[in-house]
């Protein structure tokens, strides 16, 4: 690849801001161009961040000066963005999730090796010191065998604080699609590759109100589960239970916890590099914070 390599970001939305900052960080990495369907805030974006190009999706994804495209667009559109982008012989780097069906994820794979380019996909938070200090805890037979693990994101969504949350409750929104990903590449960071999964979901609430600004009072229509339970079963024999809701108001879990043969480790929050590890083993009478050792 380039060095730089060169950077041209397809949507400007609530979450480009920490991606343009970044990004423009590293000597290994440039932002060229961006692009929005609000032309005007593609080129707020440039402005703010310096970046050479605004630009019309179509022109960024076929631009000369273009390494690779991160695709920041809704997940609905995430397939499609992608697919272009690596038809016009671009590398990408997708928000999570990659795409919202499998069969549009088996498809832009397909493509990209065929067209000798490659796909990457968030989240990477599974790289921090937290987990990866988890990781090697694990590898080290601290709690003995894993033979068990769960995963819980409660919360009543995001219409009171994101600036446009209509995309959270159509199709590819929904808490396992959101936030999903983060709790279960941790996992399989942790605990190895699954074996079968099982599961049941619901859409409690037909309708949502925004409360927050600009868009104060506007009703949502959900049109996507919004509470999901499953059960894991991994290539171990080791099983998970995994929760994530967006119809939750209150709850006070912890968000991963894996249990092996010896004792049990509070893992933290996966959407952050670095939360808080705990463990327990089997005689202790309370947890025990773990600093840092291991991360990239």
């Amino acid at each position: 690849m380039a060095s730089p390599l060169r950077v041209g970001i397809v949507g400007c939305g609530n979450i480009s801001g920490i991606y343009f900052q970044n990004l423009g960080k590293y000597k290994s990495t440039q932002v060229i161009a961006c692009s929005d369907l609000d032309m005007a805030r593609a080129q707020e974006a440039a402005a703010k961040y310096a970046v050479p190009y605004a630009l019309s999706t179509k022109e960024l994804l076929t631009h000369s000066e273009v390494d690779l495209i991160l695709n920041l667009t809704i997940p609905n559109a995430h397939a499609s963005v992608a697919l272009a982008a690596v038809e016009a012989g671009k590398h990408v780097y997708n928000e999570k999730p990659l795409t919202i069906s499998f069969d549009d994820g088996k498809q832009l794979i397909e493509k990209a090796m065929s067209k000798g380019v490659r796909v990457g996909c968030a989240p990477d938070t599974f790289m921090g010191a937290g987990i990866q200090t988890c990781r090697k805890l694990i590898d080290e037979g601290a709690i003995g065998e894993p033979i068990a693990c769960e995963a819980h994101m409660q919360c009543h969504g995001h219409e009171s604080w994101h600036p446009s949350p209509e995309f959270y409750y159509h199709q590819g929104g929904g808490p396992m699609l959101d936030m999903g990903p983060y709790y279960i590449t941790a996992l399989v960071n942790l605990m190895g590759s699954i074996k079968r999964v099982a599961g049941i979901s619901r859409a409690t609430f037909p309708t949502r109100t925004i409360t927050s600004q600009p868009k104060n009072g506007a009703v949502i229509e959900v049109e996507t589960p919004t509470h999901i339970t499953g059960s894991i079963e991994f290539a171990s024999g080791s099983i998970g239970m995994v929760v994530q809701s967006f119809d939750v108001w209150h709850g006070d879990v912890a968000p991963l916890i894996v249990h092996g043969s010896e004792g049990s480790l509070l893992v933290g929050d996966p959407n952050q590099f670095g939360d808080l590890v705990r463990i327990r083993s089997k005689g202790d009478s309370t947890w025990n914070s773990v600093p840092f050792e291991h991360g990239f």
